[in-house]
């Protein structure tokens, strides 16, 4: 079993191991035609239920063929023109270079004597991106998971911060105030277009899903900051505490950006912690043409960029950055074995000393591959593309009379619906979006995605391949037109 093993001695198998599987991959990539096959749970769960895992095929090749048959032949494949779906990127090649040097390398980004050099690059990184974004000289950060993790981290320091500072207050005031005591009166405040891992975060700080104040939207699916106002207001006047303020910079369904100067005020007004959530909308950091789309970021208190979503990156790869280095220490804990107090009094560069995960991927290093082969104007142009997609495409949404499109997209998305020619029930209009993308989804020819705007079912193109073009828009649309009819029709039918 030790001729497994990755080292000295299996040099030569580990190249070859490698190069068969890049080859298999290679070889679906060239000859994709659908962004994946169509196949249903129930078709392919058996498949895989039935392989018995105490039994291995030792060969690498042989697994290989069957992985072919549970997983490569059926993926969904992002990088195809007509996968519209999530928020899924296709991902550049330095990057995959990347991936395969870290995983065979398999450095840990917990501590400096596991890391060495991966550790300076992360940190060389996390201060490249705080100076896109414009935090200033104190800033810091840490690569992350995903944006839920960036999200949920940047607003545990948020909620110690706030009780830091109104505990202190109190104590100067006569008062003491306990953590417990003050916990239940803090409040989060966000759009109601924002990320739901806001809600989620709410809940795992022991705060409830009560604590989040859900903030309207103006018709651009903008927060509505002269709502913003009075609900900070109203807050402070019933003896509550604003803790944080959440802008989105670039919302999932309709990619829109808060007005971050004004929110930028509001918060300063109210001392409360001001968190961005540009997991979307990070691509406008490297933006040869619409950087100013970010403008007010600058004066966040915390920001979560997703690289996995618009720099092209394989999950996963995202980052939390904070404008005071300092308020990384509330999650900060020093264990004897791992990370002592004395490694920071000597100045030794323990990244898990602002995580809040211990063993960590050396993610950073595809990032660091792709601005080392493209640079960050290559990147950026990728993303502009992909805007100017999205605007080619709402041209022809509006001008479809079987559809109507909610708004005018800022970054990369389109949310729209089916509209027959013809007075359709509402349930049974909604019915039928849902109907077209489930049909087109199980034909294998396209993907898109679904969500309710005021309370009714739409459509959604997620636009971030700059290989789709506005051949594919149409054509795609054609389809969800004719699978749409088609329900329509035979449910009319059967009506009457």
């Amino acid at each position: 079993m030790r001729s497994h093993l990755l080292n000295e001695t299996t040099a030569d198998l580990y190249r070859r191991s490698v190069t068969e599987g890049v080859d298999r991959v290679a070889a679906k990539l060239a000859t994709t035609e659908r962004p994946h096959t169509g196949i249903s749970v129930d078709e392919l769960a058996p498949v895989i239920n039935g392989i018995d895992l105490d039994k291995p095929l030792a060969d690498a090749a042989a697994v290989l063929d069957e992985l072919e048959d549970v997983y490569l032949r059926d993926a969904v494949y992002f990088h195809h023109p007509r996968y519209l779906g999530h928020l899924n990127c296709p991902v550049v090649i330095p990057a995959v270079l990347g991936e395969a040097v870290l995983s065979a390398v398999n450095s840990s980004l917990d501590t400096w004597d596991q890391s060495i050099g991966g550790t300076l690059i992360e940190r060389r990184l996390i201060d490249w991106t705080a100076q896109r974004i414009g935090l200033g000289p104190a800033a810091d950060g840490i690569f992350t998971s995903g944006g839920s993790q960036s999200n949920f981290h940047a607003l545990l320091l948020a909620r110690d911060e706030a009780c830091r500072i109104v505990m202190k207050r109190a104590l100067e005031e006569g008062t003491e105030l306990t953590k417990a005591e003050l916990l239940p009166k803090l409040r989060i405040f966000t759009s109601e277009a924002s990320h739901f891992s806001v809600q989620k975060s709410a809940a795992m700080l022991g705060l409830g899903y009560e604590a989040v104040i859900s903030v309207p939207v103006d018709r651009n699916r903008r927060m509505d900051t002269a709502v913003l106002a009075l609900e900070l207001e109203e807050c402070a006047a019933e003896g509550l505490f604003p803790m944080a303020v959440v802008a989105t910079a670039g919302t999932t369904d309709f990619g829109s950006i808060d007005p971050l100067p004004e929110i930028a005020r509001l918060t300063a007004e109210h001392s409360a912690w001001m968190h961005v959530d540009a997991a979307y909308g990070c691509g406008l950091l490297v933006s040869p043409t619409r950087r100013h789309l970010l403008d007010g970021i600058e004066h966040a208190d915390s920001v979560t960029v997703d690289y996995h979503k618009s720099f092209f990156q394989p999950v996963s790869s995202s980052a939390m950055l904070v404008r005071d280095r300092d308020t990384l220490k509330h999650a900060t804990y020093h264990a004897d074995y791992l990370n002592p107090r004395r490694m920071a009094e000597e100045r030794i560069p323990n990244q898990v000393d602002k995580s809040i995960q211990t063993t960590r991927r050396f993610d950073a290093l595809k990032l660091w591959m792709t601005l080392r082969v493209m640079g960050a104007d290559g990147l950026g142009s990728l993303f502009d593309e992909v805007i100017d997609l999205a605007a080619a495409g709402w041209d022809i949404i509006d001008a479809d009379p079987r559809f109507e499109v909610v708004v005018k997209p800022q970054i990369s998305t389109l949310v729209f619906r089916f509209l027959p020619g013809l007075e359709v029930p509402a349930d049974l209009l909604d019915e039928a979006q849902l109907h077209a993308r489930k049909a087109l989804f199980a034909s294998g020819e396209a993907v898109v995605a679904g969500t309710k705007v005021d309370g009714k079912q739409y459509l959604k193109f997620t636009l971030l391949n700059p290989q789709t073009t506005t051949a594919d828009i149409a054509a795609v649309l054609d389809l969800l037109a004719a699978h749409a009819e088609q329900f329509l029709g035979e449910s009319l039918a059967v009506h009457h």
